[in-house]
């Protein structure tokens, strides 16, 4: 009788864990944007107003991605290019380093997202 309702549960409890992490991953990647935004070089505001996320679910895996629109967001990005920036904790890798700082919290927020 347990077996049954397991059974017919399970296509909703995948469902619903779906949903989870989902909003999960986009809490996850709203932590990671905001410590990128302060390391992010602010010219004229079009770098940081650029800033995108997208959620994806994709049969069992939810995958986010955290970006940039501008063109010029690869160049100021790279280590290798030299530049000079006016804002005092404006740095390269400025989404990798965002990520990087926020991902204690990041892992915490996926975790209990995703917890039954």
């Amino acid at each position: 009788m347990a077996g049954a309702r397991v059974k017919n549960n399970l296509p909703r409890f995948t469902t619903e864990v779906q949903v989870k992490a989902a909003r999960g991953m986009t809490q996850a990647l709203i932590l990671g944007a905001s410590e990128a935004s302060v390391l992010t070089p602010i010219d004229t505001s079009n770098l940081i107003n650029s800033q995108y996320r997208h959620v994806e679910v994709q049969g069992d895996a939810v995958r986010g991605q955290l970006g940039y629109t501008a063109d010029y967001a690869a160049a100021v990005h790279d280590p290798s290019n030299p530049q000079t920036f006016r804002r005092a904790t404006a740095q390269k890798e400025f989404l990798k380093e965002g990520m990087e700082r926020a991902e204690p919290n990041i892992r915490a927020v996926l975790v209990g997202s995703i917890k039954t």
